[in-house]
């Protein structure tokens, strides 16, 4: 197992672009990290960076405390798991898992051992003396798993594994990694685009855009503490509104009515971005209820329903998250209230999430990025 140190990491290329801009983090012995982002944020040089795959521009990289910037792939015990399986299609399924093992020397009693109880992992026993070929995408993405598994690394590198399945699957497989990793206890750096396997995977998450680090914590903090818009508009499926609002004389003032700010959230009078996730919205009577419009869409997802309300001068609808069986219709009034302990208020300038009027009120990335959450 393995601490990775990433100390102001950054990539810049001969034309001039920077795809890594100081990603600094420190990541713990059998700890997993998910590094999530839209595409072009630099998540996946990142993890190439520390595979030894793309060369480190500036910064430092260190595995167990030593500078291995300069260091070959070989040589930084680092297995790494691409999106697209990276399996020889003339090699047996056992084949493939024993590659790297006969390249390290290994013995064949040895060899044949890792090989059969690492199948036994995850299933993959009777497919062992099958081609890739013959697999599903599923079986194959155990089988590029697997191989990694089998070399006994210090670390996981583990690139958008998933995003060649479908939806079905990448849940199977998103719970089998998981479990996995769990019982492994290899520290492990997962990219992904997809905020559902950033919030359900990982121990932290570092949240990157345009090669910068938006925000580093804990799944929960990140869902309910976002350090600045974008990590709100971001993470969460529906994400969080994000609503123009103003304060005056302690009351949040909304398009669709005024609402008691709580004590928590001390802010000097103003215009501020309103936050409120889809689930901070509750059924209420006539008189109780903060928001009275007609939802001009609503989608039925089972248990739950995604109400969608035009505001005045808002260019995105409110979504609300409600039971089904709280009968929201589209084109019948609904009457709701206002959980305001979950609001989150940003500042409508500089984007960032707005704390008391006696500390301050953003965090730039590049101290985000230093490892504290915000």
């Amino acid at each position: 197992m393995a601490t990775l140190s990433l100390d102001a990491l950054g990539k810049r290329y001969p034309d001039g672009t920077e795809a890594l801009k100081g990603l600094s983090v420190e990541i713990a012995d059998g700890e997993l990290v998910i590094f999530v982002g839209p595409s072009g944020c630099g998540k996946s040089t990142a993890l190439r960076m520390i595979a030894g795959l793309e060369r480190i521009t500036s910064g430092e990289l260190r595995i167990d405390g030593k500078r291995v910037n300069d260091l070959p792939p070989k040589r930084r015990d680092i297995a790494m798991v691409f999106q697209d399986y990276a399996l020889y299609p003339q090699m047996t399924v056992a084949k493939n898992m024993a590659f790297s093992l006969r390249i390290a020397g290994r013995g064949r009693d040895e060899i044949t051992r890792r090989v059969r109880d690492t199948a036994g992992v995850l299933g993959l026993t009777e497919h062992l003396e099958r081609y890739p070929g013959q697999l599903s995408g599923g079986q194959r993405q155990r089988v590029a798993m697997v191989r990694a598994i089998v070399r006994e690394p210090s670390a996981f590198l583990m690139d958008e594994p998933l995003s060649n399945l479908d939806a079905q699957l990448r849940v199977q497989m998103r719970a089998q990694i998981h479990a996995l990793q769990r019982r492994l206890g290899t520290t492990t750096v997962y990219v992904t685009h997809d905020q559902t396997e950033a919030m359900t995977l990982g121990d932290r998450v570092v949240v990157l855009r345009d090669g910068e680090t938006q925000q580093i914590g804990t799944p929960l903090e990140i869902y309910h503490e976002p350090a600045n818009v974008f990590v709100a508009g971001f993470v969460g499926s529906p994400p969080m509104n994000l609503i123009r609002a103003h304060i005056a004389d302690g009351r949040l003032r909304l398009p669709f009515g005024t609402v008691s700010l709580p004590t928590t959230h001390a802010a000097a009078p103003g215009d501020v971005i309103a936050g409120l996730r889809p689930e901070a919205f509750t059924p209420a009577e006539i008189e109780q209820a903060d928001l009275r419009a007609t939802p001009a869409l609503v989608e039925t997802l089972g248990s739950d329903v995604l109400a969608h309300f035009e505001l005045a001068d808002e260019s995105r609808p409110l979504v609300v998250r409600l039971p089904a069986s709280s009968g929201v219709a589209a084109g019948r009034i609904a009457h709701l209230a206002v959980d305001t302990s979950t609001l989150v208020l940003f500042d409508p300038d500089n984007q960032g999430r707005l704390r008391s009027p006696a500390t301050p009120r953003y965090r730039r990335p590049a101290d985000l990025a230093k490892g504290a959450s915000s």
